[in-house]
């Protein structure tokens, strides 16, 4: 199958079966596909839609985005995940409404530049909703192309990688390149998926070389198993007498950064010197049930403590809040911390 009957195809496929009216197609802008480019990396579109819908109806411009407060942007991101893509997100809208007065870039390597967006966002940025010619490689169309042509080896490495970009750049036509790049995401969420690939109905199974080896499943291989280290910490739920939580907010940088939590803890000595460092009077920590939450490169076991202590509401440091369960404040919390809030809230 030729590169022109390969996209054809792929075309063909998209009018007949394609997504055409998920929320970000409606209207659509480079304001909108970005959102919805940025929120769909690590995460199914399904678990996307209510996220995208709730964000955009709170920040619908790069201009409110660029104006929100930080804990308004981390709030509306609490619970999908990796929380640097919010705050690229919010440092981009800075930059476009500074230097491009609100107008992205007609411009790829001007797209890249802005921070969270690589080339593959910004190619979907570009194609659909620009109409430039200007291809992508997600995780999706890595899988369709890595099984089209039989690619070995994992796509994390660099040279499977480049070889799949140049691929995936002599596919991209040079007309209807907006339907092309949403055929080929969704040809790889729907019919070439991880396990089970729907090959009898894939529109371009005729020319698929891992299909006439008789293994599609077996391409793009797997990132090598490593063993995935697990770390303990308490976090300890210090309660006001009128039921407040004390939450700090953590570095921008690192393991949750610019979110609010509360206090991450080695062991018990470090919770006594902390109670002490504030001026407070602790009750006996209560054993909570522990939680385990799973990042990309380790598990961390958390041990919660309830302690209640003898502290008002007001707060001498910045970076400090007095978190009120029953009127909670729009605060960017991880997700371990929001389960952790409501069964607080539930014992308090």
């Amino acid at each position: 199958m030729s590169k022109d009957i390969f996209s054809d195809a792929v075309l063909s496929w998209y009018d007949q079966y394609g997504r055409k009216d998920l929320p970000w197609q409606r209207d659509m802008t480079p304001y909108r596909v970005w959102i919805s480019e940025i929120m769909l990396q690590q995460t199914q579109v399904a678990t996307v839609i209510p996220y995208y819908q709730r964000f955009m109806q709170a920040l619908p411009s790069v201009h409110a985005l660029a104006v929100a407060p930080a804990d308004e942007v981390l709030h509306l991101w609490t619970g999908l995940g990796y929380y640097s893509r919010a705050r690229n997100l919010h440092k981009a809208a800075k930059r476009v409404v500074d230097e491009y007065s609100g107008d992205f870039p007609h411009d790829l390597q001007r797209l890249i530049d802005l921070p969270g967006i690589g080339p593959s966002t910004a190619g979907a940025i570009a194609s659909l909703s620009m109409g430039l010619r200007a291809p992508i490689l997600d995780g999706n169309v890595k899988r369709v192309l890595a099984r089209y042509h039989a690619v070995q080896g994992w796509p994390g490495e660099k040279a499977v990688h480049d070889r799949l970009w140049v691929i995936a750049e002599s596919h991209t036509p040079h007309a209807r390149v907006h339907h092309y790049t949403q055929a080929m995401m969704d040809l790889g969420a729907t019919l070439c998926t991880r396990s089970k690939p729907s090959c009898l109905v894939c529109p371009v199974q005729e020319g698929c070389q891992a299909r006439m080896l008789g293994d599609p499943a077996a391409y793009p291989q797997a990132r090598p198993r490593k063993s995935i280290p697990v770390r303990q910490c308490l976090m300890p739920l210090m309660i006001n007498p009128q039921g407040d939580v004390w939450l700090q907010r953590r570095p921008d940088s690192g393991l949750w950064g610019g979110l609010w939590c509360p206090p991450q803890l080695d062991d018990h000595d470090q919770l006594a010197a902390l109670v002490a460092s504030q001026g407070w009077q602790a009750a006996e920590p209560q054993l909570l049930e522990p939680l385990r939450h799973t990042f990309s490169h380790f598990h961390l076991d958390i041990q919660p403590l309830l302690v209640r202590v003898s502290a008002g509401h007001a707060v001498a440091e910045s970076g400090q809040v007095w978190y009120n369960l029953r009127q909670p404040s729009r605060l960017g919390l991880a997700a371990p911390v929001k389960k952790l809030l409501q069964r607080a809230e539930l014992i308090i």
